[in-house]
C-alpha cells in the first residue's frame, strides 16, 4: 500500500512511519519542521526514517500540497497538529495549524486523491474535557483551544464522510509517552531534568492528576491495524489509549526508580486547561480493531530513558 503521514517527523508519526515501512508498505510523509520545538530533534528522526527509505516532503499543510499528491495513496494519517496547551501559543497558531491546515490537506484530497481507501484523522482525548473518562457516543466539552480546535478539524473530517466524499475515521489518543516524546511533555523533560539535576516544574495539583499513559508503541499497533478495516471503521470515532490508570505521582517515582535519582521539584501555578483525570474507554477499538495495549508504564518509561541516553548522553 501507499501511505502518506502527515506531521511524519513528530513523535507519534515517525514511529507509525517506521512500522508502515517495516511491515512492507510504501511510506511518504510530510512536515514542515516549524519550531514550536528544537527543530534538530525531528531532523534526528527524519534521519531515522530516511535509512528506511521514507521521503519526507518539507511543507507546511498550509501550501500548495500539489507535490505531495503526484500519485495517489490508498491511507492517509493525519497527525500533523499544533499540539500542547501552552499560554505561549495563541488561539490565531491553533486555528491556522489544526483548522485550516486541515481544510487544505482535505481540499487537496478531494482533488487528487478520489480513489483513497480511508483518510484516518488523529484526534485527542482533549476533546472530552477536563475529565476524560467516557465512550465516544458522549459529548465534547474541550477546556483548551487544543481540544477545541482539534475537535473542528475532526469534524471537518467527519463532515465529508457523512457527505460521502470520503471514506474516513477520526481516532482519539491519550496521553502518549515513549521515545522521541516532545521535549516539553511530561517525562522527556523529567528525564532531562533529573539526568542534569534541574528543578522540575510541577503544576499545582498535577501530582494528583490521573491519566492513562500509553505507550507509542501500542498506539501505532492500533493505527496500523486499521488498515484493512476501513470498512469496519468509516464514519466511526475510536478512542485509542489504555484503562490501566496511574497519577502523574506514579510516573514521578517509576523514572526515579529507573534512573536512580530523585527530583528536584520546582512547584507552579496550576496550568489552565490542564485534564484532571483521563481514562481511556476503549471498547470499540477492541472490538472494531482487536487492539489491546500490552507495555506497562514501567517498561515503557524504561525504553524511554534508554532512548534518551542513547541520543543525548552516550
Amino acid at each position: 500500500m501507499r501511505i502518506l503521514v502527515t506531521g511524519a517527523a513528530g513523535f507519534i508519526a515517525s514511529h507509525l512511519c517506521e512500522k508502515l515501512a517495516d511491515s512492507g508498505h510504501e511510506v511518504f510523509g510530510i512536515d514542515n519542521f516549524n519550531d514550536y520545538y528544537n527543530p534538530e530533534l525531528k531532523k534526528l528522526n527524519a534521519d531515522d526514517l530516511a535509512k528506511k527509505g521514507i521521503k519526507i516532503f518539507n511543507l507546511d499543510l498550509n501550501a500548495d500540497l500539489s507535490e505531495v499528491f503526484e500519485k495517489p495513496y490508498d491511507y492517509i494519517y493525519h497527525l500533523a497538529a499544533q499540539p500542547g496547551i501552552s499560554s505561549d501559543t495563541t488561539l490565531e497558531e491553533y486555528v491556522n495549524n489544526n483548522i485550516y491546515a486541515t481544510q487544505n490537506l482535505l481540499e487537496a484530497v478531494l482533488k487528487y486523491n478520489l480513489g483513497l481507501k480511508s483518510f484516518i484523522n488523529i484526534a485527542t482525548s482533549s476533546v472530552y474535557g477536563v475529565e476524560a473518562t467516557v465512550n465516544e457516543e458522549m459529548p465534547a466539552k474541550p477546556v483548551s483551544f487544543y481540544g477545541t480546535t482539534k475537535l473542528a478539524a475532526e469534524q471537518l473530517v467527519l463532515g465529508l464522510q457523512r457527505l460521502g466524499k470520503l471514506n474516513a475515521c477520526s481516532i482519539r489518543l491519550y496521553s502518549v509517552y515513549g521515545p522521541r516524546e516532545r521535549p516539553e511533555k511530561l517525562y522527556t523533560k523529567l528525564i532531562e531534568n533529573l539526568y542534569n539535576d534541574k528543578p522540575f516544574p510541577l503544576f499545582e495539583g498535577s501530582v494528583k492528576h490521573e491519566r492513562s499513559f500509553t505507550y507509542v508503541g501500542d498506539i501505532v499497533d492500533g493505527l496500523v491495524a486499521i488498515i484493512g478495516k476501513e470498512d469496519a471503521v468509516n464514519g466511526e470515532i475510536i478512542n485509542l489509549g489504555t484503562d490501566e490508570v496511574n497519577t502523574t505521582q506514579d510516573g514521578i517515582n517509576a523514572v526515579e526508580q529507573i534512573m536512580n535519582k530523585k527530583l528536584i521539584i520546582d512547584n507552579k501555578p496550576p496550568r489552565k486547561g490542564d485534564q484532571q483525570r483521563t481514562e481511556a474507554v476503549i471498547d470499540k477499538a477492541r472490538k472494531l480493531l482487536n487492539y489491546e495495549p500490552k507495555v506497562t508504564l514501567k517498561k515503557g518509561l524504561e525504553e524511554q530513558v534508554k532512548w534518551y541516553k542513547e541520543k543525548f548522553i552516550d
